[in-house]
C-alpha cells in the first residue's frame, strides 16, 4: 500500500535544489516587497510596476499588445495599466511616425529618476553583494539567472 499523497513525489528533491527554491521564493517576496511599496507611493498597482520593468527593460519600444503578451494581460487590463501609468506621469504613449497606428510605450525620463531614487537602495544592496564574487563567479551567476528566466519564458503551468 502506497502511503504518499498523490500529488508529492517519490521523493525529496535534491537538497541543493531544494535550497535554491527556497533562496529564489525569497528573492522574489524581498523583490515584491519594494515593488508593492514603489506601486503603494506612486498610486499604482504592482503590475504597473511589472509594466514599468518591462519597459525599461526592452530592447525595442514595446506597443501595448506587446506588453499584454510580456504580462500575460488581457487587452482591457494592459489598458487600464497604461491609463495609470500616463496618469501617474511614468510613461507616454507615442504614435510611430511611418504607421500612425503604431503605439510605442515610452517612460519618462523624469519618471525613471523617481524609480531610481526609490530603488537605490536595492542597487547599492546589489553591487555591494557583488564586490564579494568575482568575474567568473558573476558571469556564471548572469548565465544561471539567464537560462533560468529562458526556461521560464517558455513554461505553462497547469491550471489550478
Amino acid at each position: 500500500m502506497d502511503s504518499r499523497e498523490p500529488d508529492r513525489p517519490a521523493a525529496d528533491p535534491h537538497p541543493d535544489l531544494q535550497a535554491l527554491g527556497v533562496q529564489l521564493r525569497r528573492l522574489n517576496g524581498e523583490l515584491n516587497r519594494l515593488v508593492h511599496g514603489f506601486a503603494a507611493g506612486q498610486g499604482l498597482h504592482p503590475t504597473d510596476v511589472q509594466a514599468l520593468a518591462a519597459i525599461l527593460d526592452s530592447a525595442e519600444p514595446l506597443t501595448p499588445g506587446a506588453l499584454r503578451h510580456r504580462l500575460g494581460l488581457t487587452s482591457g487590463a494592459v489598458t487600464a495599466c497604461v491609463d495609470r501609468l500616463e496618469r501617474a506621469g511614468h510613461v507616454s504613449r507615442v504614435r510611430e511616425s511611418t504607421d500612425r497606428r503604431v503605439v510605442h510605450l515610452r517612460y519618462v525620463p523624469g519618471a525613471q529618476a523617481r524609480a531610481r531614487r526609490y530603488f537605490g537602495p536595492l542597487a547599492a544592496a546589489a553591487d555591494r553583494v557583488r564586490g564579494g564574487y568575482s568575474e567568473d563567479e558573476l558571469t556564471v551567476v548572469l548565465r544561471f539567472l539567464n537560462d533560468l528566466n529562458e526556461e521560464l519564458s517558455q513554461t505553462t503551468s497547469p491550471q489550478a
